[in-house]
């Protein structure tokens, strides 16, 4: 990406601080803005019969968003917590999509990201519907297995759909 497409996207993008609890999004509310992760980590989550259910939990080099809130403003099912203290670049919905008509780079960008999400999407609940329980928690362990050190467990056992004592268990198995 040149130079001057890469100030004009940076520029775009204010800098944002949360505390561990801070909400960067609360379910209800239209999302107006998407957050480039530079470190900590945050949840995507909504209460169920008054149970919270981890859809994702998001980490440093990652964006996070309620994306179809974000691209139609559409009122949003998900809250967006920090777990942990978080550094965050956020751009608004405005900015966004001013990019996306002036810097074709941007664009490119952001295809990629719509597509990236549709794919995790769909590779999750392929997974919650042809694997089991063990299988989950050995692909989470090995593809991000920071996560298991640094966010609490019961996030991570509702994000795999299981107990937090079933994911205890598999945890001693390891």
């Amino acid at each position: 990406m040149e130079g001057k497409s890469m100030d004009t996207i940076l520029s775009a993008f204010e800098p944002l601080e949360l505390k561990k609890g801070d909400f960067l999004l609360k379910s209800g509310k239209i999302c107006r803005q998407m957050a480039f992760i530079e470190s900590g980590y945050l949840r995507m989550y909504d209460l169920v019969d008054g149970k919270e259910i981890t859809l994702w939990i998001g980490k440093e080099g990652k964006f996070i968003t309620s994306l179809s809130s974000f691209i139609f403003e559409t009122h949003n099912n998900w809250n967006i917590q920090a777990i942990t203290d978080c550094k965050l670049c956020v751009i608004n919905r405005e900015k966004h999509f001013e990019l996306n008509k002036t810097e074709p780079k941007w664009l490119e960008f952001d295809n990629t990201l719509l597509a990236n999400s549709f794919a995790l999407l769909e590779r999750r609940m392929f997974s919650q519907l042809h694997t089991t329980a063990k299988e989950r928690f050995d692909s989470l362990l090995k593809e991000e297995p920071e996560l298991f050190n640094n966010t609490p467990l019961q996030y991570i056992a509702s994000m795999l759909g299981i107990t937090p004592e079933s994911l205890s268990r598999l945890r001693k198995m390891n």
